[in-house]
């Protein structure tokens, strides 16, 4: 049944409306202005919701009366009609409403200021809401009216009308919008005479306008850059953080063009830096939203608002661990995503990406004042800027590190909890020069008093404070992998104690913590008495939780990584675990049947409660190998995962084929019986536009093969095409075509008349993705299925022969077996062409590849 409009209601609104245009005073107060907003608002819902199903007499009608109440006395309405007029446009096209445009443009050459305004604050809307539209052929004429019109109102007397003015404009600055770029030396020239105006908005949105047009005509900017540089350094200080927000946000974008900030901004760094360091400074409004004052807060429990939402990250499979590239700027949780503090650190951390050490001198003079400073807010500033570049100034901080770092491991101790926190991230920052002087000269100098330290604050009794030693920590973890395996029981303990001492938003980092710690140290977690520590309290929190608490996100992966860790360790708890995760997969997949079946009855489920049981199966399988045999065998999960399989969302495809590879190296022998209905899908899904997608169907056909022997003849036709494209294909991820490579190499070993055919298509980037990669048992089956393949089809290789011989010297040990191939295959490559021949050839070599060969092949 359609929708109909409850007209009575609707009868009221408009009747509001049209009350609200009567000369009758009388009327005018009784039709209060909130009322008349909210009659407004209400209306909007309503069109948001239910326009295409409006009466058209209806919808006209609204649409006649939103434009004769656009210039009402009333700024409050005015801000109301033009966000109905912005969403009867969003939802009813702009082109069906052709009076709108032309209609509102006239109304700003009304004397009567409201109307004035009215119009500019409507058409400020529809020009952020609508921009695409507007940029559209059928509306592209009415744009070329209206960008020069705007142009007209920056000299307007009324400061508002010249915020909407240049607001109007910079929606169409990203876009390159034509009807701009026509007019843009007009633009630009109209930003220079509002560079200084008194009204905040307006320079607020000079500076916005001209961040974007650095990033997309910086040929226009160019002429004019010492100025504006000279301006941003200016509004940089803005007396109003708002307009020095927008201001610092051009140091960004300038950085992110290497080249010209490397040609423009060296004059200009020695005053730069320091703004930038100045505005890294919490401001006094600031220490009052963070609760600076406030010591001790760990009894007091968190408010659900003020946790963030997690994102699982679905199961990759790679050759080696991805380097987690996001080490985020310290985390003010408590103050707004991005503010001045914020952007002026960013800032100095990628002028340091691009300067490097010619920055130091800068900051260097900057910081030893500010580490010192009696005034724990500028002592605070001074350790942030060490972790701000520390990743671009590494090399020049170098000789001062051994003084530096002992002085931040003592600084954990300070009496202020924000110095305590900003100085573990900022220490994490380091964590990789720590570990390696360790690793060169011991533990005692550096990794064992910050260790230590860094426990102490993950036990502090300020929940920030807890926050920031637990991330670090985990950083920490990260660089030092087994370096830790000394200290377990005392890193176990810390961490189990903080179990009962955390609130809730700090136990979830918590968890990433212990996932961390497994993930770094391996099996070496899997001791009786650490088993016993950690395994109680993450059972209990598991059992506490319920299937529908999203809390269960990290504890699912923490468990994951704690279970590959543990191995056969795990077996006690796994039973259960495995049982929840396969019901949960289940549940799931039934409450997405019955929504697909009925969506106006039901909700669409939250398949991250899917994504993250997959994934922690596939850490059950990974960690406890057969062990898992029974479990698999007794459930019903292969169907489950078939339905996964085939799901529409990308990271159910993508956590279900990382389990389907590890279930296959676990229990094969249950895999099996459905390998001929999960391979056309696994082919279907050779898609590298989706590469996470991609890479573990890759994978899981790899490990198919392996198993499935010459079994997997049937198949070769609908893989191996695909297979051949992604290794071919330009721009193609390293993880992906190493993955690809290998898998190729397996086809061929298991089946080499079906694949050496098509050697030539793929031999070079085979050699190429895999020379980078260390001796491992994928790598071992891969060059056995190459060896096969040539086996077939010796002239296969021929063109290519110099790769492969490279991609042979890429093995530091080989397998006897496996160096007894290589051997042939190059001394019967060599009887063939003869001495003479293979001299010459051998010359392309270079010195080092020459070297290895004849060493280890005698050729």
């Amino acid at each position: 049944m359609t929708w109909q409009p409850d007209s009575s209601g609707l009868e009221q609104i408009i009747q509001l409306l049209k009350e609200s245009q009567s000369p009758d005073t009388e009327i005018q107060r009784m039709v209060q202005q909130p009322t008349r907003s909210l009659a407004g608002l209400i209306l909007k819902n309503n069109v948001r919701a239910h326009y295409t199903n409006f009466p058209q007499t209806v919808a006209e009608f609204i649409k006649q009366e939103c434009l004769k109440a656009v210039g009402d006395s009333s700024a409050l309405i005015r801000a109301t009609v033009g966000i109905l007029i912005t969403t009867i446009a969003s939802k009813g096209d702009l082109t069906s409403w052709q009076e709108l445009l032309p209609s509102l443009c006239q109304l700003l050459d009304s004397e009567n200021y409201n109307t004035c305004e009215g119009s500019f604050g409507a058409l400020q809307k529809v020009c952020e809401d609508c921009s695409e539209q507007l940029e559209s052929p059928q509306l592209q004429k009415s744009l070329e009216v209206m960008i020069p019109k705007f142009l007209q109102f920056f000299n307007h007397s009324s400061p508002k009308i010249r915020s909407h003015a240049i607001s109007c404009v910079n929606q169409f600055i990203i876009s390159r919008t034509q009807a701009l770029m026509n007019h843009v030396d007009d633009f630009i020239q109209g930003l220079f005479t509002l560079a200084n105006d008194e009204n905040v908005e307006v320079r607020k949105n000079v500076c916005r306008a001209l961040v974007m047009l650095q990033e997309v005509r910086m040929d226009k900017l160019k002429p004019h850059m010492s100025n504006i540089i000279e301006y941003m350094l200016l509004r940089t200080q803005d007396n109003d953080e708002t307009v020095a927000l927008e201001a610092c946000e051009f140091w960004l974008t300038l950085a992110e063009q290497t080249a010209d900030c490397k040609e423009i901004l060296p004059p200009f760094l020695p005053r730069l830096i320091p703004i930038l360091i100045n505005g890294m400074k919490y401001s006094e409004v600031d220490v009052i939203l963070l609760k600076g004052d406030i010591e001790e807060d760990e009894m007091i429990p968190d408010k659900e608002e003020d946790i963030r939402p997690r994102f699982h990250k679905s199961k990759v499979h790679s050759m080696q661990n991805d380097e987690d590239e996001d080490d985020g700027m310290d985390d003010d949780d408590s103050l707004s995503d991005w503010n001045l503090r914020k952007c002026s650190a960013a800032g100095l951390d990628i002028l340091a990406n691009v300067f490097h050490d010619e920055l130091l001198p800068n900051v260097l003079e900057k910081l030893n004042e500010l580490l010192f400073h009696q005034d724990w807010v500028s002592r605070e500033s001074g350790i942030l800027v060490l972790g701000a570049i520390a990743e671009g100034c590494m090399n020049g901080m170098l000789p001062h590190l051994p003084k530096l770092v002992p002085f931040l491991t003592e600084t954990l101790n300070d009496k202020k909890a924000l110095v305590r926190s900003i100085t573990c991230w900022t220490l994490s920052r380091y964590a990789h020069w720590i570990v390696t002087q360790s690793q060169q000269n011991g533990h005692d100098a550096y990794l064992k008093p910050l260790m230590n330290e860094l426990l102490k604050r993950i036990l502090d009794s300020n929940k920030r404070v807890q926050e920031a030693a637990c991330s670090a920590f985990a950083t920490l973890e990260e660089e030092a992998c087994t370096e830790l395996v000394p200290y377990l029981h005392f890193i176990l303990q810390t961490l189990v104690y903080a179990f009962n001492k955390y609130q809730h938003k700090n136990l979830l980092i918590l968890y990433d913590a212990i996932g961390t710690l497994a993930d770094s140290v391996g099996n070496h977690m899997n001791k009786q008495e650490y088993i016993q520590m950690i395994m109680p309290p993450l059972i209990e929190k598991w059992n506490s939780l319920r299937d529908e608490d999203k809390d269960l996100f990290p504890l699912l992966e923490c468990l994951s990584s704690v279970a590959t860790a543990l191995q056969t360790g795990f077996l006690p708890y796994c039973e259960p675990v495995f049982r929840r995760c396969v019901g949960l997969v289940q549940n799931t997949l039934a409450q997405n049947l019955s929504y697909m079946q009925n969506q106006e009855k039901f909700d669409p489920p939250d398949k991250d409660f899917m994504i993250v049981a997959l994934d922690l199966l596939s850490g059950l399988a990974e960690g406890l190998g057969s062990g898992i045999e029974q479990l698999v065998q007794s459930s019903n999960i292969l169907p489950l995962m078939y339905e996964c399989m085939q799901d529409q969302m990308a990271e159910v495809r993508q956590s279900s084929f990382a389990l389907l590879g590890d279930l296959t190296k676990a229990c094969f022998q249950h895999v099996k019986q459905c390998i001929g209905q999960f391979m056309p899908i696994l082919a279907q899904n050779l898609n590298p536009e989706l590469i996470s997608v991609c890479n573990n169907a890759t994978w899981a056909i790899g490990e198919i093969s392996i198993q499935l022997g010459a079994e997997m003849q049937p198949f070769i036709s609908i893989i191996l095409g695909p297979l051949i494209s992604i290794i071919n294909q330009q721009g193609t991820p390293k993880t992906l075509l190493e993955n690809t490579a290998i898998t190729i190499g397996r086809l061929g070993f298991v089946c080499p008349n079906e694949v050496a055919p098509a050697m030539a298509q793929f031999t070079r980037p085979w050699c190429t993705s895999l020379r980078n990669i260390r001796d491992n048992e994928e790598k071992d089956s891969a060059f056995r299925g190459i060896c096969a393949m040539i086996g077939v089809n010796p002239g296969g290789i021929v063109p290519d022969f110099i790769f492969f011989c490279d991609a042979i010297a890429s093995w530091v040990q080989p397998k006897p077996d496996l160096k007894e191939m290589f051997y042939k295959i190059l001394h019967g490559f060599k009887d063939q062409v003869g001495e003479e021949t293979w001299g010459r050839f051998s010359e392309q070599f270079p010195q080092p590849l020459k070297e290895r060969l004849l060493a280890n092949y005698g050729v």
